[in-house]
């Protein structure tokens, strides 16, 4: 007799170790002499056989998986089959039912999941834990817009050093944000094993690694820092050095508890908890503004009070995070010395996002490169407008930690459903796109009717209106790419990412160089800043979308996960 056998197609959990193998595989076989043959109903499906449990986890079956004479326990699913009887028992909520038929047992399917709900029950979740992650991302450029709001009522010169100050400041940290990708990823990966020791351990290193950043930044600031001011702003705009390099050498104090708070923070994203780490930064939000208003208003000290305002916040924000950490019951305190093997696992995850994020900045730096030689009216202009932009775009990077906490368990996890990973995919890029208008009409706004939040000064006023085009363009569709980005980063298509962003900055940088090329001024930038962020969506999109994506490829071996072991 031929039995037709079954096969599963995600992951099989035939194994001791399964909690419910011994309660099934002790009990008595049942006499089977029918065939077993699977109904195959018209779905996306090549067989429609189908078990769920309480859980509502499906496991898809094709064949040559059981074989005649023995016992077999899918997880709560269990067919047993022996002698001249037949029985399948499908187990939800742990309940079973047999059932008897002559020729043929078909086996009903009750499709619950994730990828049932509607799009906008998904969007209602995603919001709950985007909400307080929004939070995070606002602070930081929150800080430097504060900077820029309350040094511009004083000094058009001091307001146009903050754009290299900043450059300095702000954008180089982001060439460290490949700790926080690979420390979410790395969290959130050992959180799904439920192994508490090996996600000590990893925050361990992790911290030891940030703090070793941190301290070299620091170094890098005190030594080089006037150097690489004075090479970025050029020959023309050489009296604004000195403010910059004032700026700068304050805040360089507190590199190494920016980088640390950055790895505590992703490590509390990572366990899908943001309300610890909002905490941390609404306290020092509020101790920036407070102090900008105090030692540049009424104190007088300028550029270098708005300096230590947030040099003084940047350093109770990464204290906060570690706490936050301790309060989950892990020590934050305890830095460990990775070995070689750590560092070439976090490498692997670190060096693409290193190149993603490095292909970031230099734009970002090319951008505020071309518009410092268009004089200090220009990169005025620029410095209030980019602000305000990186005040908005920070509304999509929750979408993109978003994927990155929940699409791995889609991707590659034990529960794996690609279907559920495009569902959920799907709602992002719709909150993305209609967060992008929003964004965008609001962005536009504020410098168009209330640009004396930012500058009295009218010749400033006039160069920033001749951007608002381009200013909404590029802001509209950067939330949708942070979804898109976060999910290729999810599924550890790293290599892709980088390469793409890559191809992304050549392709803006060319558009720059020809604007610039033909006097289009700061128009011109903005434009090639268009061109930028619909190049980097379009690509993802269409990888996304691809068969050999990672969201329809059932090839998991590009995406191998490895786990970091205690020493």
């Amino acid at each position: 007799m031929q039995i037709n056998a079954l096969s599963l197609h995600s992951s099989s959990l035939i194994s001791p170790q399964n909690p419910n193998f011994k309660r099934y595989y002790s009990q008595p076989s049942l006499p089977f002499n029918k065939q077993l043959t699977p109904c195959i109903h018209g779905s996306r499906f090549p067989s429609c056989l189908h078990l769920s449990n309480a859980k509502h986890r499906r496991n898809r079956f094709t064949s040559n998986c059981i074989s005649p004479g023995k016992d077999v326990a899918f997880d709560n699913d269990t067919v047993s089959e022996s002698g001249n009887d037949s029985r399948i028992a499908s187990v939800s909520s742990f309940q079973e039912e047999e059932e008897e038929v002559g020729e043929t047992v078909e086996i009903e399917v009750k499709r619950d999941g994730l990828e049932n709900q509607s799009i906008w029950n998904q969007i209602q979740e995603i919001v709950k834990f985007t909400g307080p992650a929004t939070g995070l991302w606002l602070c930081g450029p929150l800080m430097s817009l504060i900077d820029t709001a309350v040094i511009g009522q004083q000094s058009s010169i001091e307001l146009a050093a903050l754009g290299p100050g900043t450059v300095v400041c702000d954008y180089m940290s982001y060439v460290f944000m490949f700790l926080s990708v690979a420390t979410s990823n790395l969290i959130a990966t050992s959180l799904a094993r439920q192994d508490k020791n090996d996600v000590q351990h990893q925050i361990s290193i992790l911290l030891f690694v940030g703090l070793v950043c941190g301290i070299l930044m620091f170094l890098f600031t005190r030594f080089f820092g006037s150097w690489t001011l004075t090479a970025f702003t050029g020959p023309k705009n050489v009296h604004i050095v000195p403010a910059a390099n004032t700026y700068v050498q304050i805040r360089g104090y507190a590199w190494p508890a920016v980088i640390v708070g950055w790895v505590a923070q992703s490590a509390s994203l990572g366990m899908k908890d943001a309300w610890g780490p909002l905490k941390a930064l609404a306290v020092s939000s509020i101790l920036n503004l407070v102090g900008d208003v105090v030692l540049c208003s009424f104190l007088g000290y300028g550029i270098a009070g708005a300096a230590w305002a947030t040099m003084v916040s940047q350093v109770v924000a990464g204290y906060m995070m570690i706490e936050a950490l301790n309060k989950k019951g892990y020590n934050a305190f305890a830095f460990s010395i990775p070995t070689l093997n750590e560092l070439s696992m976090i490498a692997g995850i670190a060096t693409p996002v290193f190149v993603t994020m490095m292909s970031k900045v230099v734009f970002y730096s090319l951008l505020i490169y071309f518009a410092t030689a268009m004089g200090t009216n220009s990169v005025a202009a620029h410095q209030v407008l980019l602000q305000t932009y990186s005040m908005c775009t920070v509304w999509g990077e929750p979408l993109s930690q978003t994927a990155q906490s929940f699409m791995p368990e889609l991707i590659y996890g034990v529960n794996r459903s690609l279907i559920k990973a495009r569902m959920l995919l799907k709602s992002l890029v719709v909150i993305g796109a209609t967060l992008g208008a929003l964004l965008g009409a609001i962005g536009t706004i504020v410098p168009w009717f209330l640009p004396n939040l930012f500058t009295p000064d009218q010749n400033v006023i006039q160069e920033m209106h001749k951007v608002l085009l381009p200013y909404f363009l590029a802001l509209a569709v950067t939330p949708s790419t942070h979804s898109l980005e976060g999910t290729l980063m999810a599924g550890r298509d790293l290599k892709f990412l980088s390469l793409s962003m890559t191809g992304c900055l050549s392709f803006g940088t060319l558009i720059l160089m020809l604007t610039n090329s033909k006097g289009y001024g700061l128009v011109g930038c903005w434009f090639a800043l268009v061109g930028f962020q619909w190049s980097r969506f379009f690509l993802a999109l269409q990888r996304l979308l691809s068969l050999d994506g990672v969201l329809y490829s059932v090839d998991l071996s590009r995406y191998k996960i490895e786990k970091l072991t205690a020493s």
